[in-house]
């Protein structure tokens, strides 16, 4: 099994899929029900092995229509992940894992997993409390939306660091929008002699960003501000070098056609107003004043290129190119900025 694959790090709510081209039927040869009537799960007497409890997973997760995207884009990793946490057996086993077989006691507890994710559609990574982004772990739970970024692969992949004069010498970077911190601590992971500021609206998602960044042994070098983007957080001396973000950009009409793991999600963090645009056009207003004059703003937007073009044409937004083609994270630089008016 690849490791990778238990950790994706998509922030794609729209893309969510259920799953497709599982197999419907179990060992003991039960079939699940359709979604319409799976208000329980079938038996599991007759399931032995981890690779049984797979397969099955991955039966009602398809016949329950169960939405993806916040821990992984398949019904297979997603169930293999979660079967692999609830055991507390490491995500990187190999594939004789799927062989060993299941105790009376982890059958329950695997029952009682699945019964919350696929019967009461409670998100994988609250039921573990825990996200990944690459090799970094963070504790997650209802108050924050589930970390999941294309910041982790354009940070991996050096993109961001193209895009600035001396990347070496950073030393003020924030994170508007943190959530639970973690890409305020990717930063600080990136940037290692940068100071980072993560700036949030909701105490309760602050409270959980602090449980990261102490996790992280960060607390001397990441600063977490209470603040509706900047308006409690005064401009730093000599600008920031990096202003990053990965705000609410669903428009209000999506958020409430979202499926209902996302809608477990706090709406704060997903939420955009309208047209999805309120949050960034706030966050360009105040970043004018807060950039370094030769550094970059970095927005993470969704499916909102077009919008962002159009309104923001004057600023000359440029798209980094993604792996997967949706190319939702811009970049705008400083000298740009200050010569426009957002």
């Amino acid at each position: 099994m690849r490791k990778s694959k238990l950790r994706p790090s998509r922030r794609t709510p729209r893309r969510s899929k259920s799953a497709t081209g599982a197999g419907a039927q179990v060992r003991s040869g039960t079939r699940v029900r359709t979604a319409a009537s799976l208000t329980e799960l079938p038996p599991t007497s007759q399931l032995v092995t981890l690779q049984d409890w797979l397969q099955f997973a991955v039966s009602v997760y398809d016949q329950a229509k169960v939405a993806l995207g916040q821990v992984a884009t398949t019904a297979h990793d997603e169930a293999l992940y979660l079967l692999l946490r609830t055991l507390d057996w490491p995500l990187d086993s190999d594939e004789r894992v799927l062989v060993r077989r299941i105790e009376p006691a982890q059958r329950i507890a695997l029952r009682r997993v699945l019964e919350k994710r696929v019967i009461e559609r409670t998100p994988a990574a609250y039921l573990t409390q825990e996200a990944w982004l690459g090799e970094h772990r963070f504790y997650v739970d209802e108050r924050v939306i589930i970390p999941r970024s294309y910041f982790l692969e354009h940070l991996a992949s050096d993109q961001i660091d193209t895009l600035l004069a001396a990347p070496a010498r950073v030393r003020r970077v924030v994170d508007v929008c943190t959530g639970s911190g973690c890409l305020a601590i990717l930063l600080a992971h990136h940037f290692p002699k940068a100071r980072v500021d993560a700036i949030e609206l909701s105490p309760e998602a602050l409270a959980v960003a602090r449980i990261n960044v102490d996790a992280h042994r960060l607390e001397r070098r990441v600063k977490l501000h209470l603040s509706d983007v900047f308006d409690a957080v005064p401009p730093p001396e000599g600008g920031y070098d990096v202003v990053l973000s990965n705000p609410p950009y669903e428009p209000s009409a999506v958020c409430d056609g979202l499926p209902v793991e996302f809608k477990k999600e706090p709406r704060l963090a997903l939420d955009g107003g309208p047209d999805g645009l309120v949050i960034i056009r706030k966050l360009l207003r105040q970043a004018r004043e807060r950039l370094a004059p030769d550094g970059i703003v970095l927005i993470e937007v969704g499916g909102l290129q077009a919008a962002m073009n159009r309104e923001f044409a004057h600023l000359q937004p440029l798209w980094l190119p993604s792996i997967d083609g949706s190319d939702c994270v811009c970049a705008i630089r400083a000298e740009r900025l200050l010569a426009s008016r957002a």
